[in-house]
């Protein structure tokens, strides 16, 4: 990793994967996961939604909801966060091309 001095402290600059930058396994995974509770969480409050609200929308219990504005993404699957996404409203295109290097990554954009 790229380090830096920043007004004379050193820095490590980040790969933008703070799951990979502390070693997790399935750090791509994770990343995603995260950032599909962070546009559910986004969603719910866009449309004004309780916590039971969003519950009944997304097919889930209110203290699973709870969990999920907590950050708590660990026990829902990519699959599962991205229905709840599609049950509150949002449309998600999945895209696959051919990797610059050996192996590729997954990555989510925004619209």
């Amino acid at each position: 990793m790229d380090k830096r001095m920043i007004a004379g402290v050193e820095v490590e600059v980040g790969s933008g994967n703070v799951f990979a930058d502390l070693g997790l396994p399935d750090a791509d995974k994770l990343l995603i996961k995260s950032e599909l509770t962070i546009e559910i969480t986004k969603a719910i409050r866009a449309h004004g939604l309780t916590q039971a609200e969003a519950a009944r929308r997304m097919g889930l219990t209110q203290p699973k909801v709870s969990s999920l504005l907590r950050g708590e993404f660990s026990n829902f699957s990519e699959r599962k966060l991205m229905d709840c996404l599609n049950r509150l409203g949002y449309d998600i295109e999945i895209r696959v091309k051919k990797a610059s290097g050996a192996a590729g990554h997954l990555m989510l954009t925004h619209a």
